[in-house]
């Protein structure tokens, strides 16, 4: 972990979903890359992923589209970044799997480290709260996950018609979940949409998950696994009485 950390007690911590708590389902992914004719496997896609992450957060992608049309242009990046050249099959296979995603969401796969973190951040008492951009399945992807039980509150921006970095769903979620900004941690994976917007709302700060290491320059407190955010809460707070 590097960066400052509030002199104040932690109560809340927002946790972005996708991610952070779920990743897209790779295999899935692969797949439907398959049956079009384009070899990738999943453990390829999964180790091009935080590249073409950090590309599409260095560039201008974050300031010229919302969530929907990001996506899919980060799933182009991560096939180029597989070392692969997106062309017609790619696009008709994830074709497919927008259309799986639009219905029961692909972002289903969750790190083995997300419970046992979550488990960790609950016997700290501090509210857990999903804030994230998301397209209205996110509710119903917890519950299939059994996911939703941990949360005191989930916001799926789509239901708000407002998306991070606006700090506006940052203040929908404060005010949801009943927290104070200066006693609130976010928890993202990309700084441009997670830490600038945790940061416009006042948030007491802004944790990167940052598995590969990639954003050492970034100025902000960054975490490579997320039991690491349950670490820092606990040497913040000191021993639960």
């Amino acid at each position: 972990m590097t960066g400052t950390t509030p002199a104040r007690p932690i109560e809340t911590v927002f946790l972005d979903a996708g991610g952070v708590l779920v990743h897209p389902n790779w295999v899935r992914v692969s797949d439907a890359l398959a049956r079009h004719g384009v070899p990738a496997d999943a453990s390829r896609l999964t180790a091009a992923e935080p590249y073409a992450k950090l590309e599409m957060d260095r560039g201008a992608v974050m300031a010229r589209t919302d969530d929907r049309q990001r996506g899919w242009i980060y799933f182009d990046a991560v096939l180029r970044h597989a070392g692969l050249t997106p062309d017609d099959a790619s696009d008709r296979a994830l074709a497919e799997v927008r259309a799986y995603h639009d219905v029961h969401n692909v972002w289903e796969a969750v790190p083995a480290d997300v419970v046992p973190a979550l488990e960790a951040l609950r016997a700290l008492e501090v509210r857990l709260v999903v804030v994230s951009n998301a397209n209205g399945t996110l509710r119903r992807l917890f519950e299939r996950l059994d996911l939703a039980r941990w949360f005191d509150v989930v916001l799926d921006s789509h239901e708000f018609g407002v998306e991070k970095p606006d700090p506006r769903l940052f203040h929908l979620a404060l005010a949801a979940s009943g927290a104070q900004a200066a006693t609130t941690v976010h928890v993202g994976d990309f700084f441009h949409i997670d830490v600038a917007g945790a940061r416009a709302a006042g948030l007491a700060d802004a944790v990167l998950l940052d598995p590969a290491g990639l954003y050492g320059d970034a100025g902000c407190t960054r975490v490579a696994r997320l039991l690491d955010v349950a670490a820092l809460v606990a040497r913040l707070n000191g021993p639960v009485t």
